[in-house]
């Protein structure tokens, strides 16, 4: 795989407030679609972290990792939506079924990551 393209920096910029080194959480449960409990079940922390304390060290890490996974999806589409229903909605047989969200949220952000990689390199996966 290749650089992180320069339209998916602009996309993942969104999340980001000037002069912060914090992901911001309901920026991305936003261009996510995701409601903020349902972030913050993904995260493995409570719902009022998501607001109160944007800057929690598990949170920042899934969104983090959330956003290594969309880098790669979106290397493989090339679409910002069609890598954002992807990773939210499509089943991975390899993982039974689970989506990347899920897999991610379990820690396994490194197992989908080469699943695409697998994938842009031509395999039927």
């Amino acid at each position: 795989m290749s650089a992180v393209p320069k339209q998916f920096m602009g996309f993942a910029e969104e999340f980001r407030t000037p002069g912060q080194p914090v992901i911001q959480p309901e920026r991305f449960a936003e261009a996510l679609h995701l409601h903020v409990q349902e972030l913050a079940k993904l995260a493995g922390v409570h719902r009022t972290t998501v607001t109160e304390t944007p800057g929690n060290a598990r949170l920042q890490g899934f969104l983090r990792e959330a956003l290594r996974a969309l880098s790669a999806v979106y290397e493989v589409t090339q679409d910002r939506d069609r890598s954002i229903f992807w990773f939210r909605n499509t089943p991975i047989p390899e993982f039974g079924h689970r989506t990347a969200e899920t897999l991610v949220a379990e820690g396994k952000t490194d197992a989908v990551i080469a699943y695409l990689m697998s994938i842009a390199a031509g395999s039927s996966g």
